[in-house]
């Protein structure tokens, strides 16, 4: 268990900040920072009317984007429901790209943990790679933290090595102390990844909030020299958003980052557009 210290940021300062780094856009990286951003894509479908043959039909995309004459990249994994996962791995065999699903609870966290373990179990048993899962954010809002980091401490023992990737849907938390402290909680907890939101509500991915979470995890490097990735996810569905996701990254926690075993975007639009970029 780490100990950080007080958050010094106040939102004016953030946003200060988030403007001085984008002022030092270099324009002529950029072709090869969409090579990034497309290889950190996790594509995802995750709407009720998904079926098994529109998974198919996604898991063939993820792997169509690749050219070796472009040096364009595919992406880095799809994501979906649980009850996809065998279908995801039987079309992903031996394609280099990583299948996630969600689970514990997805989108709202409001269930019993028994029923997010099972769920979390079932996913990996089916296949999964990754398991993207969400903190209850009526119970952190409640102010009752120990148990937001026993849930995901438990969360985490069933993952084993899949990796855990913890959505704080900073949208409902809303603050600044709020999203440091889940931000906290969730990298105390084993959390592998944290990521900004579900795509499920408004708003979703912001880059102020992106910031409180680099923070935190170069904080936690610094003092374990452990490196935990981080995924800003809904809403994301231009380019130059996503390069200055990339941009912030970059300026807060370094090159080490700039890769898809610690820097994720979750968007289901964008993937196409960054490839036609790169073209």
């Amino acid at each position: 268990m780490i100990h950080f210290s007080e958050y010094k940021y106040t939102e004016k300062d953030i946003k200060e900040r988030i403007e001085k780094i984008h002022s030092s856009r270099d324009k002529t990286t950029e072709k090869e920072l969409l090579r990034t951003v497309l290889n950190s894509i996790d594509l995802t479908s995750l709407n009720g009317n998904d079926t098994h043959e529109k998974i198919r039909t996604m898991c063939r995309k993820a792997y169509s984007f690749k050219q070796l004459e472009n040096n364009v990249p595919n992406v880095a994994a799809v994501c979906f429901y649980p009850p996809f996962m065998s279908t995801a791995k039987k079309e992903l065999a031996g394609k280099g790209i990583k299948i996630a699903s969600v689970a514990g609870g997805f989108p709202s966290g409001q269930t019993s943990l028994q029923v997010k373990l099972d769920e979390i179990k079932y996913a990996i048993d089916g296949g999964a790679d990754e398991i993207d899962t969400v903190i209850s954010r009526g119970t952190f809002l409640e102010g009752e933290y120990n148990k937001v980091f026993d849930e995901l401490a438990a969360q985490k023992e069933v993952c084993g090595e899949t990796h855990l990737k913890v959505i704080l849907e900073t949208g409902e938390l809303e603050t600044i102390v709020n999203i440091r402290k889940a931000s906290e909680l969730a990298i105390n907890a084993g959390a592998d990844f944290i990521k900004t939101s579900t795509g499920k509500i408004s708003p979703a991915a912001t880059q102020d909030a992106f910031v409180v979470m680099a923070d935190t995890i170069g904080e936690y490097y610094e003092k374990t020299g452990k490196m935990i990735g981080i995924k800003p996810a809904g809403g994301i569905s231009e380019p130059e958003q996503a390069l200055d996701y990339l941009q912030l990254l970059s300026a807060i926690l370094g090159d080490k980052w700039m890769n898809n075993e610690f820097f994720r975007i979750g968007a289901s639009r964008l993937a196409d557009k960054v490839a036609a970029a790169i073209y």
